[in-house]
């Protein structure tokens, strides 16, 4: 269990609720771990690439990784804080960037693990 743990652990900050996630490795169930993005840019960023390893962790212990590809943000355009709203996207825009971020994805996940 310790080095399940610390594999998990490896390159977080925190892990918020230790002992929650302790339990449900403890259970042998296989956890859903979920991501979701928004299809908002050609390519996924540096950024993700942090989030895509841990998945891949997870995926490793074998733990189910289901990736969501949701498209309102793109549909409808997003401030995000920022001084103008993002401009809303086409839907071949969407589904060009959408079918990009699937082909990043799988060169860091095993696609033949289903549930993404």
């Amino acid at each position: 269990m310790k080095d399940i743990l610390d594999r998990i652990k490896r390159g977080a900050t925190d892990v918020i609720s230790e002992e929650e996630l302790k339990k449900k490795l403890a259970g042998k169930k296989p956890l859903r771990i979920k991501l979701g993005v928004d299809p908002t840019a050609p390519d996924l960023h540096l950024g993700h690439t942090v989030l895509l390893n841990k998945l891949k962790t997870f995926q490793d212990l074998g733990h189910h990784i289901i990736f969501i590809i949701g498209d309102l943000t793109a549909r409808i355009g997003d401030p995000s804080g920022r001084s103008e709203t993002r401009q809303m996207m086409s839907e071949q825009e969407i589904q060009k960037n959408a079918q990009t971020y699937q082909e990043q994805l799988f060169k860091i996940l095993d696609k033949s693990k289903g549930n993404h």
